[in-house]
This record gives C-alpha cells, structure tokens and sequence, in this order.
C-alpha cells in the first residue's frame, strides 16, 4: 500500500511471518490473512505483498498453470507484489533453523538457480512502473570461514554468481522495461555484515569481478558493466541488523550514497537492547528476563559495546548469557526481531528509536521507496507476549503509519 496514498512509498509486511514451505501452505496463509488486512488498512487502495518463497514454493509457483492463477487472484483481490524474500532457501519455521538460513551459499549453483527463478515470478508479477527487489543472504555465514583463501573463494564465487542474475535482469529490463534488483541483506555475523564491509565488498570484489564478468559476457565496457552492477546490486537496509551493529541510521545512508550504493529496501524490525548495570543482582535479573529470548529456532547474535567503544561478539545469545554477569560491556543488543510497536520490556528495551529515525530520514532522503515490516518470531516470543497474529500485523502497521505520518 502507498503511504500516504499519493506518494511513492510503499508499505508491506513480509510473509515469511507464516510457516510453510510448499507453495499451497504460501497462498493458504496469503488467502488467510492479506485480504483480512486489506479490508482493515487500505479498503479502497491496492494493497502490497511481500512475498517469500522458499526454493520448492518458487519451482511449484512457476509449475502448470499456478503463475498465471496466482496473477488472477491478486487481481480479483486489488493486491500487488513487488519486493520478494529470497534470503531463506528452505525451511524457516517450526525447525532447528540457525546458521542453516545461510545455505547454500551465494558461492553454489543452487543459490544461483533459486534467484533466477525467484527473479522470473518477481518480473510476471510485478506491476508497471514500479521497480522490484528480492532480498537476499550477505553472501554466506562468517564464521563458516576461518581461513582468508577460503573466504577470499567464497567472496569471488559469489560475485560470480550475483553478476549471472544480473545478466538476467538486464534482459528482463530490455524485454519488459521492468527494473529488478538483488537486495544484499548485511546482518551479524554475515561475510558482509555492516557498512565497511558492504562497502569493502562493492569496491574491491563486486566491481571489479562482477564488472569483469558482466564485461565479457555482454560485450560491454568495464564502466557500463559496474554501472549495470551498481542499478541491479542494491542493500536491504534491515533496522534490526544495522541496529545491532551500533550503527547510526544517517551515517549508513549517507556513507552508501556517496559509494553509489542503492538501498532497495528497508525491512522494519526491532532488536533488543540493554544497559548493563554495575550491580551483579541486576544483572542477574536480566539474565533470567532474557533467557526465556534464547530460543533453539533462530540465531540470535549478541554484540556488546564496551565502555572503550570496541565491540565484541557472541554467535547466538543461548552462548552469551553465561558471560553477561562477568560483561565488561556496558550496553547489549540482540538479534531478536520484537514487535516493532514496543519499547520496553520491563527492564529491556527495544531498538524501536533507530526505526523511527529511518522513517523520518527517508522524507528528505531519497534513499528507498520500498518499506518491509519484517517480525518473524511470533511463534518463538515468549508466551505473555503473543497476542492474535492478525491483530499484531495490524498493530505493527498502524504504528509504523502513526510514525511516518509524524514525520
């Protein structure tokens, strides 16, 4: 949906919040809940999904006749898509999931061949004159690679790969007209996780190997080449990640325009943070506020922020609360995709701030059209937080449309 209804943003939520990977249990939840929303939020307008499809849904969506079903009923109901997610490739929900969400890698064919399809349905199902987006893993998972030539394989593989889609995507362009971009999703612990290394990886690999491919492949110019790379390689901007990674909002946008680095979408989440307290008892009590958050379906990756301003690191944060005790940290931040219309948690917090300060920048920046409200973890929150689904979709909408409208 349009906000406001005359402006160029766009608003969705991603449905990757509902278990299923096949493509029945996707259009099963989609039928369930999208026309329920619409009719609540935007009864006269069209109203947008964010689609995500695992490989076995993308295959089956593209198998007989479901494309062209799946287009009538968008359609009959005055929906629209246009951004994908493409970051998980098989299951997501009710399954031990962790550091397995970054397979296969953006090293493999499989990756590869899951993009090119996802970018198939993307340019049938997108409408005219918008542009459309599939976000996408940070290329692989950091500490699956300890040693610099197997990390520098990796890196180049996937530059390799990214430049393929490109390739299709400039020929979608050419034959529709229709813009499509992968959108890179840096987060902690991701081979590219914060604004340095997006940056480091544009400059030093994607550019320059990617360039070199496209080069070759379409009989172009180097410079042309990185400019195709530059339209069609784009950021997802997610204010839980960057939020974890102490970033300021402002800094992010404005260091990534000026490397010509596109953001093409900004998903709207919420991380926890915490003060640590000097007092052991207080800590204590924090520990236990947090244990029940250390769930066994997600990472949820920890970077404290000692009082020198270095920043350390714990894998999941099942494997940090035995240190918070003893931290020499003086502030916490967890990935854990909270509810976005909550700021507190009794004596925890929420990095809910860092997307009101996205909000507001993108009304004089024009720095991204396509917003994503992304909170997976409704069915690992902990029990006295879990309300009807339906009303906490809406609830996550109206706030974010209270707070850009207060902007």
């Amino acid at each position: 949906m349009k906000i406001p209804k005359d402006s160029k943003f766009h608003l969705t939520y991603c449905s990757n919040i509902h278990p299923g990977e096949s493509w029945l249990e996707v259009f099963a939840n989609l039928e369930k809940y999208v026309p329920n929303l619409k009719s609540r939020l935007s009864p006269t307008e069209p109203f947008g999904i964010g689609l995500r499809l695992a490989d076995a849904a993308a295959k089956q969506l593209l198998e007989n006749n479901n494309l062209a079903q799946f287009q009538a009923w968008l359609s009959q109901e005055d929906l629209y898509v246009f951004t994908l997610n493409g970051f998980p490739y098989g299951g997501f929900h009710r399954q031990v999931v962790k550091d397995q969400v970054y397979a296969p890698d953006w090293s493999t064919q499989e990756r590869l061949n899951y993009t090119l399809n996802l970018a198939q349905i993307l340019a049938n199902l997108l409408p005219e004159g918008l542009d459309g987006g599939i976000s996408t893993l940070p290329l692989s998972y950091k500490p699956w690679w300890q040693k610099d030539q197997a990390i520098e394989t990796v890196i180049k593989n996937s530059c390799l790969n990214i430049a393929s889609v490109v390739i299709e995507m400039i020929r979608i362009c050419e034959e529709t007209g229709k813009v499509l971009h992968i959108d890179l999703e840096p987060e902690p612990d991701g081979l590219i996780e914060n604004t340095s290394e997006v940056i480091d990886f544009y400059q030093n690999w994607l550019l320059p190997i990617g360039g070199s491919y496209l080069s070759e492949k379409l009989n172009i110019e180097q410079t042309l080449a990185e400019a195709k790379l530059l339209e069609h390689v784009r950021i997802c901007y997610d204010t839980c990640h960057f939020s974890v990674e102490y970033e300021e909002p402002q800094s992010v946008f404005a260091r990534f325009q000026s490397a010509g680095i596109k953001i093409g979408k900004i998903q709207i989440s919420a991380a926890i943070k915490l003060k640590i307290p000097a007092d052991v008892e207080k800590r204590s009590l924090i520990v236990e506020r947090l244990r029940p958050f250390a769930e066994s379906t997600y990472l949820h990756q920890v970077i404290e922020r000692r009082t020198d301003g270095t920043l350390h690191h714990y894998p999941d944060l099942i494997s940090a609360l035995p240190h918070l005790e003893q931290s020499l940290a003086e502030e916490w931040r967890t990935h854990f995709h909270v509810p976005i219309f909550i700021h507190d948690y009794q004596i925890l917090q929420s990095t809910q701030d860092d997307i009101a300060t996205v909000l507001h920048l993108l009304q004089t920046n024009n720095a991204c059209s396509h917003l994503e409200i992304e909170t997976y973890t409704w069915d690992v929150l902990p029990t006295e937080m879990k309300i009807d689904l339906l009303t906490s979709i809406q609830r996550e909408y109206e706030w974010v449309l209270k707070e850009f409208a207060a902007n």
